[in-house]
């Protein structure tokens, strides 16, 4: 028997004596001759206790960590068996319940994507460094030929607008949106109204919103810029638009 196990048969054997006079005595054995020797009870109790107190008694208790994990543990187990007896049909019926939630859960996330936050308004398109339109391509190619969509979309919609600025279909604008670059653009060029609005879309949705471009929209606003380079616009509204950038240039 080991030294804690031999301590708690004394300690246990010490509770169950009963009271005699004015305490509870404990007689030890004796041999021969030697007068008996009683321990009162309270000290021979203190005396149990030091020793079951000794760290030699407590190198195998489990830590503190590990005791806090399997009271968690106890809890859930409570919290399951209560949740199973409330629920119909018992466990059966508990485990169908969370199996449909979470069914529930995964049908709309995948129905409507991740959460992301709508932006609240439409931010510049350009930063404070004026680029060519030839720059911006090749930086949206270099993000492209890396598998970066998102910055090389981007730039790609900046390449498209500043090379209508560059052909003065729109004037240089600082502060320019997407949206408003789109709007604008539409009037000389008509034809691609929708695509324009779905490429500012598509921007304002990566830059802004959250959202992680594909390669398919990127090469589709590629095939946009290349489309828009071939496309003639409208003599007309392209005078317009060189008018309004002569104004432009006077009032800044």
């Amino acid at each position: 028997m080991t030294p804690a196990g031999a301590a708690l048969d004394t300690l246990g054997a010490i509770s169950r004596l009963p009271r005699t006079g004015f305490g509870a005595a404990l007689t030890l054995p004796v041999t021969g001759d030697e007068p008996p020797v009683t321990v009162p009870r309270d000290p021979a109790r203190e005396a149990a206790e030091r020793e079951l107190s000794k760290p030699m008694y407590h190198e195998n208790d489990p830590s503190l960590f590990q005791r806090a994990l399997n009271r968690f543990w106890g809890w859930v187990d409570d919290l399951f068996s209560a949740a199973s007896g409330a629920a119909p049909g018992g466990t059966v019926g508990l485990v169908v319940i969370v199996l449909a939630v979470l069914a529930v859960a995964a049908a709309l996330w995948w129905r409507l994507g991740t959460p992301r936050r709508a932006p609240a308004t439409s931010a510049a398109l350009f930063d404070d460094r004026p680029r060519s339109a030839a720059e911006h391509r090749s930086a949206a190619e270099a993000h492209a030929a890396q598998g970066h969509w998102n910055q090389a979309l981007q730039e790609r919609m900046r390449a498209v607008v500043r090379s209508l600025e560059e052909r003065a279909l729109l004037d240089p604008r600082p502060g320019r949106t997407a949206d408003e670059a789109a709007a604008e653009a539409a009037r000389p060029l008509p034809a691609h109204a929708d695509r324009l609005h779905t490429a500012a879309r598509e921007f304002d949705d990566v830059t802004y919103g959250g959202r992680t471009a594909t390669e398919s929209a990127y090469r589709q606003l590629a095939d946009l810029d290349r489309d828009l380079e071939r496309t003639k616009p409208l003599l007309a509204t392209a005078s317009h638009a060189a008018s309004d950038s002569a104004s432009w240039g006077a009032i800044r």
